[in-house]
């Protein structure tokens, strides 16, 4: 492996762990405000909506299979299963929709 890569390898890891590492430092031993914790609770599912929602629609050509398969992942959540039941539920709603359709 040459030098440059190795020099390139390092400098990713160091820019990924800084990012990484600065709010443990920053805030070691602070609490921050309740509204700010509020926030930073709910930024994992804004960020995973903006991450389904584009693939929902672009799924395939027919833009059927990804609402039907949104729709069908959405009603087994409201319900109450947990996260592998709503894959194995949306995944079996879109097996038959392939099957019949």
């Amino acid at each position: 492996m040459s030098r440059e890569i190795i020099i390139m390898i390092i400098g990713m890891a160091v820019v990924t762990y800084i990012p990484r590492m600065l709010p443990f430092v920053m805030f070691r031993g602070k609490e921050l405000p309740p509204f700010l914790q509020g926030v930073l609770k709910n930024v994992p599912f804004a960020t995973l909506g903006a991450l389904i929602f584009p693939a929902i629609l672009f799924i395939q050509e027919d833009i059927w299979y990804g609402l039907i398969g949104a729709a069908a992942a959405f009603i087994v959540a409201f319900l109450g299963a947990n996260v592998i039941l709503v894959v194995i539920g949306s995944i079996s709603v879109l097996t038959l929709y392939s099957y019949f359709f």
